[in-house]
């Protein structure tokens, strides 16, 4: 009788490590995934400001035509 209770503990033991070695998996595989996002978004953030940085330098060309084609008063 005292074999067969340590028998099934295990096996419950041996099932909760199988789940936890496929947990383990997907938590790298997340991990994984995450930091691959976290780089993309980076690179979105540098890509708007390159953006902003050009609208600038548009609005500051479009602004000194304004001025030259006398569309705006001077201060």
């Amino acid at each position: 009788m005292s074999d067969q209770p340590e028998s099934i503990m295990l096996v419950y033991l041996r099932r909760l490590d199988g789940k936890m070695d496929r947990l383990a998996e997907s938590v790298i595989d997340l991990s994984g995934r995450v930091t691959s996002l976290e780089g993309q978004v980076a690179l979105l953030h540098g890509d708007f400001a390159g953006q902003s940085a050009r609208m600038d330098r548009i609005e500051n060309r479009l602004e000194c035509i304004e001025r030259r084609l006398d569309l705006v008063d001077t201060p």
